[in-house]
């Protein structure tokens, strides 16, 4: 049976710490997990950590962005389903919103991920998430849907709206409690911009 490429190795490897970190951070919290326990827990050196993250950090950066991504890729799918592109847009938000309650976002991405790694919407993966918002509301606003706006204000404030609710959420003492009130004030500022029917 032929070897693994170096290439494949070093996935593997990543793939291992990412796990290893991803739940390290969410049950310990950033300050609280032991890099020499995290790699321990992974099978690997403080050496295979350094070499693909750079420090713990760095690491904290590559699993939040893991995580931002799957966060975006599951309100995606629920706008997908969304009978229009503006009633897709508004589930998007709600549902970034809606993932401040689940235990490992809250913590890693929402709580640890802004107090170590700085303003969240200087993140790729907020950006990235910028990106989509910014297309729909370019077609929502040529299609009429919209006021006539600036395009990349609108995508900003929308953004940042969804982002900082879910922040208030997950930094609330009883964030079952905020979901309702930061949804129903996200929804009411988003349709701020339809325009007059």
């Amino acid at each position: 049976m032929a070897g693994k490429t170096r290439a494949a190795m070093m996935e593997e490897t990543r793939g291992k710490l990412l796990l290893s970190a991803r739940q390290s951070f969410a049950k310990h919290g950033f300050s609280g997990t032991s890099m020499d326990e995290l790699t321990a827990a992974a099978g690997l050196t403080r050496g295979a950590l350094y070499h693909n993250f750079g420090d713990k950090k760095g690491l904290l950066a590559a699993v939040v962005d893991q995580i931002d991504a799957e966060m975006a890729a599951r309100a995606r799918d629920l706008g997908a389903s969304a009978d229009t592109l503006w009633e897709g847009l508004l589930a998007e938000g709600m549902a970034y919103i809606q993932m401040a309650l689940d235990p490992e976002i809250q913590r890693i991405v929402l709580l640890d991920g802004p107090a170590v790694l700085g303003d969240p919407s200087r993140w790729p993966s907020q950006n990235r998430c910028l990106d989509a918002t910014r297309d729909a509301v370019a077609r929502l606003t040529a299609e009429g849907v919209l006021r006539p706006v600036d395009i990349e204000a609108a995508s900003r404030l929308l953004n940042g709206a969804a982002l900082n609710a879910a922040l208030w959420v997950a930094a609330s003492d009883d964030p079952a409690r905020t979901l309702p009130r930061a949804q129903e004030a996200f929804r009411l500022l988003a349709e701020g911009l339809l325009a007059d029917r």
